[in-house]
């Protein structure tokens, strides 16, 4: 019988390691760049085209490779970053398993050009699906380019299941920035499509996040910088005040390296107990070092989980060190919130006593005696007291006013109108109309009485039911309404952000809203929908963003029932807010005017009856 278990062709075996560590366009920048932060580089351009599908490129000024390591560095399980075992755990580099060229070569077109600063002519190497097409000598500057063309090419169903461009654009820029803010000291450049994204010069690490996400990044920061035995932390955290609905702009470098790890992302919620809303997300931007022989790096094929010694002590010193710094400049409340600090009793006052006030009573004192001065009063500042003058003859001062009166009216005999009711201003029918017929239940639940019994309305889900048929309605038809702002909003969002402002800019326009100018890092709106105030503008729109994080729906309806499923949440009284008489009746009555009234638009319940028949029941037990 014939062995059943054989080797892989090498073709087959790079496929496979290509499943894990090149999921899409992304994961090659992210891979080519950390190779290019491997190679000492200190100017990095990336060039995109059609979000990575068709061109990912990497062209870097670093150490460059000679003609042997060019073609070795295709081959699986080929790197210059370790020679044993032992060095897995002291690695000071990105990439070390030596899978990403080899993957990478074998679902794609690659051409590499490279040359070392002491040699005088580069290689040129060109492979398609792991087949080596050319290998040149050509004339190059110092550095490599690496270009990946025609992603999945040879494996349809993959490139099938990549997602649109803008959604693939996003990833890559995810990974750009993280990057780049993980080597503030290196020039990054970032075209795509032809058009120049980020253009970041060497820079300090604040300089840095805030040329990544616009100007107004500045005045959000407070500085975390905190220094132990077992790890030192330095970084950012940003106000509470500006938590956003997303998780976007969360980063953890460690070693120079991001990472995702939802148990010290815990410490930060916990150092921020007490100052955030329900829902909302702080932005920070912590850069930890630890000793390398502390941490398992290669626990994950993409290399952004990390596993740590002590995890605990990160974990208390991690809360402990961004609760000082938010404490330390005064972003946590205090008990007093009223408090002026300038009443504050200064250190140096601290040990005096305070004199004791001396009180003078002068016992001869009579505010009913005719002195026009107390002269026996000493009473320091107030010893100048003069006792007011009586008016004297007071009734002098109406005389003649009786006369005036009968002067100008023309008679002194007035009659007046007796007070006594001589009628309604309603019937008493009208009055029996009025009679309230919908009452609140802990400002969350509508009853409102019907034929065969009563309805309970959820005030939060009918309000959004209501909400989004509106918006929907007004998608559709292109008959939106709009109130014009004095004063046009200007809202700063991050490139990512503005990506999805551009594609969702039509929808958004056909809902209400005015652009009067978009750039790359912030828009200014000079109109609003009737049904949205100035002050939840910013909050519908993080809303919007936040929903659409895993990308935007390619058909246009449902680009527009996402929209006003998002606009819906955002607008829709909560639960805990209070409404009128008049508010419960057209809240009520505008649910069941609905097409479809029995739903939310996530598809909860929105109202439940109960029949008289139920109530006797409940009574006859």
């Amino acid at each position: 019988m014939s062995s059943i278990i054989q080797l892989l062709p090498d073709h087959v075996a790079n496929q496979i390691a290509a499943g894990e560590v090149v999921q899409r366009p992304a994961s090659v920048v992210k891979e080519l760049l950390e190779n290019a932060v491997d190679a000492k580089a200190t100017d990095i351009k990336l060039i995109i085209k059609d979000a990575g599908k068709a061109l990912v490129q990497v062209i870097d000024n670093g150490q460059g490779m000679n003609v042997t390591d060019a073609r070795l560095c295709f081959e699986r399980h080929a790197t210059s970053k370790i020679r044993k075992a032992e060095d897995l755990f002291s690695l000071h580099t990105k990439g070390f398993r030596g899978e990403a060229l080899a993957s990478i070569a074998a679902i794609a077109h690659v051409e590499m050009k490279t040359k070392q600063d002491q040699e005088e002519l580069g290689t040129q190497i060109i492979i398609e699906g792991s087949k080596f097409v050319s290998q040149e000598v050509a004339v190059l500057p110092k550095g490599t380019s690496f270009a990946v063309k025609n992603l999945f090419f040879n494996i349809p169903a993959r490139r099938n299941f990549l997602k649109s461009d803008t959604v693939e654009y996003r990833h890559i820029i995810d990974e750009f920035q993280r990057v780049a803010l993980a080597h503030p000291n290196i020039y990054f450049t970032f075209f795509h499509n032809g058009s120049e994204m980020f253009n970041l010069p060497p820079s300090s690490i604040r300089q840095r996040i805030v040329a990544v996400f616009s100007g107004k990044t500045n005045e959000k920061l407070v500085p975390v910088q905190e220094e132990t035995e077992i790890v030192t932390i330095q970084g950012f955290a940003c106000k509470p005040e500006f938590a956003k609905k997303s998780r976007g702009e969360q980063f953890f470098f460690v070693n120079d390296r991001f990472i995702k790890s939802g148990y010290l992302h815990h410490a930060i919620m916990a150092a921020y107990d007490g100052l955030l809303k329900d829902g909302a997300q702080p932005s920070y931007f912590l850069y930890l070092t630890v000793p390398p022989n502390t941490i398992d790096i290669n626990i994950h094929p993409t290399k952004t989980e990390i596993k740590f010694d002590d995890e605990h002590a990160l974990y208390a010193i991690l809360r402990a060190s961004v609760k000082h710094s938010l404490g330390q400049f005064n972003v946590a409340p205090v008990l007093d919130f009223d408090r002026d600090s300038n009443l504050d009793t200064p250190y140096s006052y601290k040990d005096l006593e305070g004199a004791t006030p001396t009180i003078q009573v002068d016992s001869t004192f009579n505010p009913f005696s005719d002195d026009k001065v107390n002269k026996h009063y000493s009473g320091g500042a107030s010893s100048n007291y003069k006792k007011p003058e009586p008016t004297a003859n007071w009734e002098s001062l109406y005389v003649g006013l009786k006369q005036e009166v009968d002067f100008i009216s023309g008679t002194t005999d007035f009659s007046f109108e007796t007070e006594e009711v001589t009628g309604s201003l309603f019937n008493e029918e009208d009055v029996e109309k009025t009679v309230n017929t919908a009452y609140q239940i802990h400002k969350k639940y509508i009853v409102s009485p019907i034929k065969s019994g009563m309805v309970i309305v959820d005030q939060q889900r009918a309000h959004q039911r209501v909400l989004y048929e509106q918006f929907l309605t007004n998608m559709t038809v292109h008959q939106a309404s709009s109130q014009q702002l004095l004063f046009p909003l200007d809202l700063f969002f991050s490139a990512n952000e503005m990506e999805l402002i551009e594609d969702l800019k039509l929808s958004l326009v056909n809902t209400g809203f005015v652009f009067e100018e978009t750039s790359p890092d912030h828009v200014v709106i000079s109109g609003i929908p009737v049904n949205v105030t100035e002050s939840e503008v910013s909050l519908v729109l993080e809303q919007l963003l936040s929903d659409l994080q895993d990308g935007i729906p390619d058909s246009s309806f449902s680009q527009n029932d996402t929209i006003a499923k998002s606009m819906a949440k955002s607008l829709a009284v909560k639960t805990g807010t209070s409404l009128s008489i008049k508010e419960q009746e057209n809240l009520v009555n505008g649910l069941f005017a609905c097409k479809d009234p029995n739903v939310s638009p996530f598809q909860k319940p929105t109202f439940i009856t109960m029949r008289v028949e139920d109530l006797d029941k409940k009574f006859a037990l």
